[in-house]
């Protein structure tokens, strides 16, 4: 391998052409090389505009030389099969969240990943959010134990289409594909409580710690879902998380955290705003607070940029195959806890 890291992505359906495809064009120490889908209409226009290698096949893809790593953007159901194979191939995988979407295949796909000695990341890349960064880093060493936290994530309804016509590149779409997958989306709070919680509890896990225990209950008003639940946190506080799909107003995405020293205030923005979190970090000894502000705010390209580096130096990935089973743990006792009437179930 070279010092820049040659990435071949694997889909090429919505969030590669939104997110992953753009951070691998502006990325330093990593490139595109090549991609796959089996959809001809997808590989063969989204490679184009890239200027690289399309393919139907993996195999193809996976046996290119070029090929040092990939990026697997594909729905969750199919990220063991795949990534395993990239896994097999020799590759490097940086997978989109979840990490899988059973405990069972997140549980497998760890343990391939562990074999092999390969790097396998997780693509939860709002650890690369600065701002979450920085709130990550105040709670664990400014404002002592956490008594009490609030997390939410609530999406946008009406707003959501124009908002990503506007951020959003054109993209290349396959009715075929579009509709096929929708049939996977007909269990809506399955769906919706796995897509959107991978990112809830994986950032409640990098703020406060791996909970003990968790109880939840689900709300649906029509089309409308709304989870709120109590996770209980290691050093005995207590924190409150919501995942809303979808509300009728802007988006909403933050944090709250008191601490025995302090508190943590973070508002996050649409993901493809590619605008670091706000944040607001308040001494009580000093009675002062802190505002930073960053220059440096497109997660996914700090996070492609970390996975190359990882490889390359030989440093933790970050959040790791143990970080994405966790999450899809927490899932699952979400879950579990809401069909027995909000019992607190251990992850």
């Amino acid at each position: 391998m070279t010092d820049e890291l040659g990435i071949g992505v694997i889909g090429a359906g919505r969030i590669a052409q939104a997110a992953h495809l753009p951070a691998l064009a502006r990325a330093d120490g990593a490139r595109l090389v090549g991609l796959c889908d089996p959809s001809p209409v997808l590989a063969e226009a989204v490679a184009r505009r890239y200027e690289v290698p399309g393919h139907t096949s993996v195999e193809r893809l996976l046996a290119d030389p070029a090929v040092d790593a990939v990026i697997v953007a594909v729905p969750d159901r199919l990220h063991l099969s795949l990534a395993g194979m990239a896994l097999d191939a020799g590759k490097h995988v940086l997978v989109e969240k979840p990490i899988a979407g059973t405990v069972g295949d997140a549980e497998a796909l760890a343990a391939k990943a562990a074999g092999t000695g390969l790097h396998l990341q997780v693509g939860a890349m709002k650890r690369y959010d600065p701002g979450v960064a920085f709130a990550a880093d105040a709670v664990r060493n400014r404002i002592g134990r956490v008594l009490s936290a609030s997390v939410w994530y609530r999406v946008m309804s009406a707003l959501r289409p124009a908002t990503e016509a506007t951020l959003f590149p054109a993209l290349v779409v396959d009715p075929e594909v579009r509709a096929h997958e929708a049939t996977f989306k007909a269990d809506r709070p399955g769906y919706l409580l796995t897509t959107h919680g991978s990112h809830v509890f994986d950032g409640l896990r990098y703020l406060l710690g791996d909970p003990v225990t968790v109880s939840a209950r689900l709300a649906q008003v029509g089309p409308d879902l709304s989870w709120h639940g109590l996770a209980t946190l290691g050093d005995g506080g207590l924190a409150h998380f919501e995942i809303s799909a979808n509300v009728h107003a802007e988006w909403s995405e933050g944090a709250d955290i008191y601490g025995e020293k302090g508190c943590v205030r973070l508002r996050t923005h649409f993901p493809f705003a590619l605008r670091a979190s706000d944040v607001e970090v308040f001494d009580e000894e000093t009675a002062t607070a802190k505002r930073p502000a960053f220059g440096d705010t497109n997660a996914y390209e700090r996070q492609v940029e970390a996975f190359a580096r990882a490889i390359r130096d030989g440093l933790p990935d970050n959040p790791d195959a143990t970080d994405g089973v966790a999450a899809v743990r927490l899932i699952a006792a979400v879950a579990e806890s809401v069909s027995r009437d909000g019992a607190a179930v251990a992850p």
